[in-house]
C-alpha cells in the first residue's frame, strides 16, 4: 500500500498548486468596454486583435458595442457607457473645446488616412479632378472627417466645393450609398466595402482616394477619459500591446488571411470583397503601422478641420495625445 501513498502525495500536492493558480488567471481576466464609432473593414486591426486571441493573451475580455456615429460614440465615453471609444480625433478635439474637466486623451492609432473613395456613376478615362467642376457630388455630413478631408481635397486640386460644384450634404450617413444608387448625384464620396461593391455591381466606379489624397492624419483612434487612464494604466498598456500585436499581423499576412480572420465580423460580406477592400486599404497605408499618433499628423488633422472651419481652437499635441503608452510598448 505503500507504493501508492507517494504518487498520490505527489498528485495531492500539484492539484494544490495548480488550482490556485488557475482561479488567479480567472481573477485577472479584465472586461473592457469599447464603443467602435462603426462596424467596418477600416478597422481591420481590431477584429484581427480579437478573432487572433491578441486581447486574450493581455487577460482582457473586450465588450465590443457598435454605437453608429460619433456623437454617440462620445456620449457613451462620457458617460461612462464604454471605457474606450474608437472614433475620429477631431471628437476629442471638440469636447475639450467645450471646457472639460476630465479630457479625452488619444493613446493608440488605428487608422492614419481618410477611408473614403470618390466613386463616378459613370466610368471616366483618365480621371482629372477637375473634371468634378459643374457636376453634382454626394457628399459627407458636415462636421465630420470624412467632409473635412473631402473639402480639404477639393480644395487642394482647385475646387471651390461651394461654388464649383453642386454640393449635397443634407443625407444621414447611412442613407448616402442608397441615395446615390437611386440616382442622386453624379459623384458620390463612399467608405468601404461599399465603394467595391458598388464597383462590383457596375453602379459606380472608383476614380480617386481621399486617403492618398489627404496624407497621414489621426483618422481613427482609440481614446478614454483622462481619470480612466490615471486608474487603469495597466490596462491601456494591455490593450495598446494587443493592437500593436495587431497591426504587426494585418502587415506581415496576406490580404487573404486577413479577411479570413475578420469574417466573422462581416458575415453578409462576401470573403472575395473583404479580401479586395483589406488589398486597397494596405496598399495606401491606412491601416497604422503601430499605435502612435505622432505631432505631423495632429498638425495635419487640425489643419484639415481648420480649412473646414470647424476647428474652435488650436490644441498642443501633448494636450490630448498619449504617446508614451505606446512607445513603452513597442520598446
Amino acid at each position: 500500500m505503500k507504493k501508492w501513498i507517494k504518487p498520490a502525495l505527489t498528485l495531492f500536492i500539484i492539484l494544490v498548486l495548480i488550482i490556485p493558480l488557475a482561479a488567479c488567471g480567472q481573477e485577472k481576466t479584465q472586461t473592457i468596454r469599447v464603443a467602435e464609432v462603426t462596424r467596418s473593414i477600416f478597422y481591420a486591426p481590431q477584429y484581427v486583435a480579437l478573432a487572433e486571441g491578441f486581447f486574450e493573451d493581455e487577460g482582457l475580455k473586450v465588450d465590443l458595442a457598435t454605437t453608429a456615429g460619433g456623437d454617440k460614440t462620445m456620449t457613451a465615453l462620457l458617460s461612462d457607457g464604454a471605457d474606450i471609444a474608437l472614433v475620429g480625433s477631431e471628437t476629442s478635439i471638440y469636447v475639450y473645446a467645450r471646457g472639460s474637466s476630465d479630457p479625452v486623451i488619444n493613446f493608440a492609432q488605428l487608422t492614419q488616412t481618410d477611408g473614403t473613395f470618390l466613386v463616378s456613376r459613370k466610368k471616366v478615362e483618365n480621371f482629372t479632378w477637375d473634371q468634378l467642376k459643374g457636376s453634382t457630388f454626394l457628399g459627407q455630413r458636415k462636421g465630420g472627417m470624412p467632409q473635412m478631408v473631402g473639402e480639404f481635397v477639393l480644395k487642394k486640386h482647385g475646387i471651390d466645393p461651394r461654388n464649383d460644384l453642386n454640393l449635397i450634404q443634407n443625407i444621414d450617413f447611412a442613407n448616402i450609398a442608397t441615395s446615390f444608387a437611386s440616382g442622386t448625384g453624379e459623384y458620390v464620396q463612399l467608405f468601404e466595402p461599399t465603394a467595391s461593391i458598388f464597383e462590383k455591381e457596375g453602379r459606380g466606379h472608383i476614380v480617386a482616394s481621399f486617403g492618398t489624397e489627404s496624407g497621414h492624419v489621426p483618422y481613427t483612434t482609440f481614446m478614454a477619459k483622462q481619470s480612466f487612464i490615471d486608474e487603469n494604466q495597466e490596462i491601456i498598456e494591455k490593450f495598446t500591446r494587443a493592437i500593436y500585436k495587431a497591426q504587426q499581423w494585418v502587415y506581415s499576412h496576406s490580404s487573404k488571411e486577413v479577411a479570413e480572420a475578420i469574417q466573422p465580423y462581416f458575415e453578409d460580406t462576401e470573403a472575395e470583397v473583404i479580401e479586395m477592400v483589406i488589398d486597397r486599404y494596405k496598399g495606401q497605408e491606412s491601416f497604422a503601422k503601430n499605435p502612435i499618433l505622432d505631432e505631423e499628423e495632429w498638425k495635419n488633422l487640425q489643419n484639415i478641420m481648420n480649412e473646414a472651419g470647424e476647428l474652435p481652437q488650436e490644441i498642443n499635441h501633448d494636450t490630448l495625445v498619449n504617446t508614451k503608452i505606446a512607445e513603452g510598448v513597442m520598446n
